[in-house]
């Protein structure tokens, strides 16, 4: 006679007073999720961790058994059971994406609080102010790393190291005037200089050069490609700054 014998797992975890494994907890839920029964044990002192990885001959925590046969870590855990494991060093889009797509929601939801409407010129023009601002806001997270991974690629930073400092900050600064539509002598032809000069820059390095970097544009510490999406933001900042300067009454703010 068939028994519906429920799956069983031993996790050993670190769970003491100062701090909570968090890929233990992970591992517990993916176990739980997955229909396992979990024998949950805690490591709640270093010596017992310790003694724990001596035994087992193992250099971290948590540590995952299934039919008394040792998986490993959260990460190992995930390939047991076929699924991706994150490369820390692996290129991604995603930070770029979610950073877009953020900034469109915002325009969008501003142009409807304004006007009732989704679609309109204005929230067009949030979208490229915002999305300046918050690509600023990465940069600002780490101005030495920015400025680091800047000299790489960019022309005037390589003859003026200090441009690298100071390109973030007048980002925010055009993106916010750009946002409120305020000084517009002023976030014009910030935008266009340091626009013009990074679309340059990028196409020198990659379109030219044939350079393979990585793009600062997020942050010092991105995994982002240099390339398409580095040339587009300034091709925005450049658009942008074209339309004010070309729409009507564009410098009577």
């Amino acid at each position: 006679m068939a028994t519906n014998q429920k799956k069983r797992a031993e996790l050993h975890r670190m769970v003491m007073p100062d701090h909570t494994c968090p890929y233990g907890l992970r591992a517990r839920d993916l176990l739980r999720r997955r229909g396992y029964d979990v024998d949950d044990h805690l490591l709640t002192t270093r010596e017992e961790t310790e003694a724990f990885k001596a035994k087992h001959g193992v250099s971290t925590t948590p540590q995952v058994f299934i039919d008394g046969t040792r998986i490993g870590g959260f990460d190992d855990l995930r390939r047991h059971f076929d699924m991706k494991v994150r490369d820390p060093e692996a290129i991604t889009y995603t930070p770029v994406v979610a950073l877009f797509a953020m900034a469109a929601l915002m325009a969008l939801a501003a142009g409807w609080a304004a006007y009732g409407r989704l679609f309109t010129v204005e929230a067009a023009e949030w979208f490229v102010a915002t999305a300046m601002c918050l690509l600023a806001l990465q940069k600002l997270k780490d101005v030495d790393g920015f400025a680091t991974m800047f000299l790489n690629y960019d022309l005037l930073a390589k003859r003026w190291v200090p441009y690298g400092f100071i390109y973030p900050f007048a980002e925010g600064l055009a993106g916010v005037l750009m946002l409120s539509g305020a000084l517009a002598w002023l976030s014009i032809p910030v935008a266009l200089f340091i626009g013009t000069v990074g679309a340059v820059s990028v196409v020198k390095a990659v379109y030219v050069d044939g350079r393979e970097l990585k793009c600062a544009c997020v942050g010092g510490d991105s995994k982002v490609p240099l390339g398409f999406v580095s040339l587009s933001e300034n091709l925005m900042m450049v658009g942008m700054a074209l339309w004010m300067l070309l729409k009507p009454a564009g410098l009577g703010h």
